[in-house]
């Protein structure tokens, strides 16, 4: 066997799956694990060609920096491929996308700079023109701009077109895409129309997004918000080739989040947001169509990149994804109900130690001491250091040394507007019916509580 030279080398060639445990109506659907590309995701492929448009035109020299606006899958793409080259890479990424994908980009070198995701274009925090800037401050800097650079679309003219092709035996009638910067739909089109023109290109877009309505319509709407990344847009993509689109389906943020999550409890294939976009509206056509038809689409990047959301149940509550049992109570503001074993907690015997280290593992700042199933006290970092702050041996002190003991409860029927005088005293409300402890309800409790109130 033949040993690859880089990590580089293995962007491309990525596997077709045939869905075979979902409703797909007549049709075969099939889809492109891109998210196989070593970098994760599907973007690997564009930050190789548009590195290497960049070297050839003299635009970026040896030592130089790229700088890019990314919903960070480009960015990963970018600062694996430009490790590797000797770049130096700054990535400006909204605020709405995934803690890994940051977390990913930061261990890869580079340096990332977080900004506003409700801003338009020619706001001076909007995440493009802060990057221009950027790349207009900086010696050496070479703006990548992969919304209207042209060798992002020529890398599925060149490869993931003729992938696609050769993997179905040259037997294909649609390739469902949504749009970022429109350079895999365009790409791909533009392929497709040469070599194979009666293959239709299905438009997904989420709701909230501008560009599917101009499609269907032809009117330029103000774009909303929503919650799926890399896809979708509040501009029109200067790259993008919507000639080529035959259809479009407009894709709610619930229905592609619960397409993603089906697509991985059924086939075992775990994709990110916009997988769910483009998996919904690839069903939505495959059930539409009267005749057979072998359909393909993408998994553009892995569902690892949102552990942390779309795969975290008690974000998906947040947002009101999942429904839970309601109770008309306190119980429905409760992120993690102690009944359902689902809240962090110390006994009173636990050590300070594991206290600590359960803090530090789960992300909280406080736990509730339980013993016996009753409420007994509270436990934050401020009680944890005073009691190890002259004599570090205390960390092996038990729970019940420095825990408080002036707790707040609150019975089950109280109006949740009476909390906000009890979290306005730096206390955490908690919810006690009978000596029976439910849970805490903590500031972001309440607000994601209005908010779902106000959305239903």
């Amino acid at each position: 066997m033949t040993a690859f030279k880089s990590m580089i080398e293995l962007i491309g060639n990525t596997p077709m799956v045939e869905l075979t445990r979902l409703d797909t109506g007549k049709c075969r659907l099939f889809v492109k694990l891109e998210n196989n590309n070593p970098g994760g995701s599907i973007k690997d492929r564009i930050a190789v060609t548009m590195i290497e448009g960049a070297e050839k035109s003299g635009k970026l020299k040896p030592g130089g920096t790229i700088v890019e606006a990314t919903s960070g899958n480009t960015g990963i793409g970018l600062a694996f491929v430009g490790a590797h080259k000797g770049y130096k890479v700054i990535i400006v990424i909204p605020d709405k996308m995934s803690a890994e994908k940051i977390y990913h980009l930061r261990a890869l070198g580079a340096e990332v700079l977080v900004t506003r995701s409700d801003v338009p274009p020619g706001h001076p925090e909007n995440y493009q023109d802060m990057a221009k800037r950027i790349a207009e401050e900086t010696p050496g800097a070479h703006y990548i701009y992969q919304h209207g650079n042209p060798d992002n679309w020529r890398a599925h003219v060149e490869h993931t077109g003729p992938e696609i092709w050769e993997q179905m035996d040259h037997d294909l009638d649609a390739v469902v895409a949504g749009i970022g910067t429109a350079g895999t739909l365009t790409g791909v089109g533009r392929y497709m129309k040469k070599i194979a023109p009666h293959v239709e290109m299905v438009f997904a877009d989420p709701e909230g997004s501008m560009v599917g309505p101009y499609v269907q319509t032809g009117e330029l709407l103000t774009a909303g918000q929503w919650l799926v990344e890399g896809i979708g847009e509040d501009e029109l993509p200067p790259i993008g080739d919507l000639s080529l689109i035959a259809k479009t389906y407009m894709v709610s943020d619930a229905d592609s989040l619960d397409a993603a999550r089906e697509l991985l409890a059924k086939e075992g294939i775990m994709g990110g947001s916009s997988t769910g976009t483009l998996l919904s509206a690839a069903l939505r056509y495959c059930r539409e169509q009267s005749e057979p038809k072998r359909v393909v689409t993408f998994v553009p990047d892995s569902g690892l990149k949102y552990l942390s959301k779309m795969y975290n149940d008690y974000w998906m509550i947040d947002q009101g994804f999942i429904k839970r049992e309601s109770f008309g109570d306190l119980r429905d503001l409760i992120a993690r109900r102690h009944a359902d074993r689902a809240d962090y907690t110390v006994a009173p015997g636990d050590l300070l130690t594991t206290a600590y280290a359960r803090m530090k593992l789960y992300d909280v700042s406080q736990l509730p001491v339980i013993d016996d199933g009753k409420i007994v006290g509270v436990i934050n970092e401020t009680d944890i250091l005073l009691a190890v702050l002259d004599n570090e041996e205390k960390f092996s002190h038990p729970v019940r040394e420095a825990m408080a003991t002036n707790l707040k409860t609150v019975p089950l029927d109280t109006d949740p507007s009476d909390l906000l005088p009890i979290l306005n005293d730096g206390y955490v409300p908690l919810v006690v019916d009978d000596n029976k402890y439910h849970g805490l309800v903590t500031t972001i409790d309440l607000l994601n509580y209005l908010r779902r109130r106000m959305r239903d």
